[in-house]
């Protein structure tokens, strides 16, 4: 079984139906990359994931399910997201701006704004994006 104590914990959206569509995405190999934003990175005083980082994938029931390896980190602003990397998120977007338009969604929320402690947080073309790719190690669930 993959060692999982002391490795950091990696959340996918909020606990939900999106925590659990991607969590499920990244347990069948369909979702290989991910999208964060440089502005909640600082916000939480973490770090910029960098390659060969491994984490633990919680579920929305804060149940470690997967192990993953990061392969390849890019800060880009939004505006350079390439169809490549929307393919490999999983989502099932099928254009940029169609993933845009979702990503959007969820970084305008309301759980989103609360958690940036910003009631009018959004993002724009400039905004710095963290665009990673990674690898599934381990599915831990019948660990």
């Amino acid at each position: 079984m993959e060692r999982i104590t002391g490795l950091p914990r990696a959340e996918f959206a909020f606990p939900g139906p999106l925590r659990d569509l991607l969590v499920a995405a990244i347990l069948d190999g369909s979702k290989t990359s991910t999208t964060g934003l440089v502005v909640a990175y600082e916000h939480e005083g973490e770090a910029l994931p960098v390659s060969g980082e491994r984490s633990v994938v919680v579920d929305s029931d804060d149940r470690p399910v997967a192990v993953i390896e990061v392969t390849d980190v890019r800060v880009v602003p939004l505006s350079d997201v390439d169809f490549a990397h929307v393919v490999d998120e999983g989502e099932g977007d099928a254009s940029v701006a169609e993933w845009r338009a979702n990503h959007e969604s969820f970084w305008h929320s309301a759980e989103m704004r609360e958690a940036m402690d910003d009631p009018e947080f959004t993002v724009d073309d400039s905004t710095l994006a963290v665009l990673q790719r990674f690898r599934l190690v381990a599915d831990l669930r019948g660990a």
